[in-house]
């Protein structure tokens, strides 16, 4: 991770869980830290139980990424103020357990999920990438996937997530040719959990015998493949439990 010291990360969706998990880890390896959230009050939360040498390079920026514009505006902030951005996680993620694609009335939870885990995405790298370009910066986008990404599992009520995370599949290799095709070097890479212990698993009996990761095992996982030298590039990573069935 030497060579991230003092470069900028945006992570999406810092409010909790895997966000929460990787800002701090950034944070601690040296980088400058943008913690993006639409409750960017908790992210404040989250630096004041840092170290104060470590807080130090933590900022929060209050960013809906079902906006364009909201995103368009905290990135241009972080350009102003921190100087520009060097790597991308890609985190902010729903689910919406409150109806099948059958259920009447359902159009607005479907198209919440899929603007935050697809057009999000695609927006956050597309703001990303154009700052990479500008300063010649071989930089890194890093998404947060899903084993969901990847295999079919028929969970009660997940309705369009699952399509949304073989979306993200499908669209960091679109990414991948996108960027070698620009002649840049910028990675990207997708990291793809089983299930994690965050706010997204709901409370009950469900899950209360299911192996589970923890946020921090994802946010290894993340610094694993920005670590790596510059010329390999990490393009999966599938993380599980030990003993998950899916």
């Amino acid at each position: 991770m030497d060579r991230w010291i003092g470069k900028v990360a945006i992570v999406t969706g810092a409010s909790s869980g895997i966000g929460a998990a990787t800002v701090k880890a950034l944070a601690r390896a040296g980088m400058i830290v943008a913690g993006l959230a639409r409750r960017a009050e908790r992210v404040e939360e989250l630096k004041a139980t840092l170290p104060p040498n470590i807080a130090s390079r933590v900022h929060a920026f209050r960013c809906d990424v079902t906006s364009e514009e909201s995103i368009v505006n905290a990135f241009g902030a972080i350009e102003r103020q921190l100087g520009g951005i060097d790597v991308l996680i890609n985190n902010a993620g729903v689910s919406k357990l409150t109806c099948t694609l059958l259920t009447p009335g359902n159009a607005e939870d479907l198209r919440t999920v899929l603007d935050t885990n697809v057009m999000g995405l695609v927006l956050c790298s597309r703001e990303a990438f154009q700052s990479m370009k500008r300063r010649q910066v071989a930089g890194h986008i890093v998404n947060v996937n899903s084993i969901l990404g990847h295999k079919y599992v028929p969970f009660p009520n997940l309705n369009i997530y699952m399509a949304s995370k073989y979306a993200v599949t499908a669209i960091t290799e679109t990414l991948r040719n996108d960027l070698r095709n620009e002649g840049t070097k910028v990675k990207v890479t997708s990291i793809s959990p089983g299930v994690v212990r965050t706010e997204m698993v709901p409370e009950g009996k469900q899950f209360q015998d299911t192996p589970m990761l923890e946020a921090e095992d994802i946010a290894g996982a993340i610094l694993y493949a920005l670590g790596t030298p510059p010329h390999v590039q990490v393009h999966e990573v599938i993380i599980k439990p030990v003993g998950e069935m899916a």
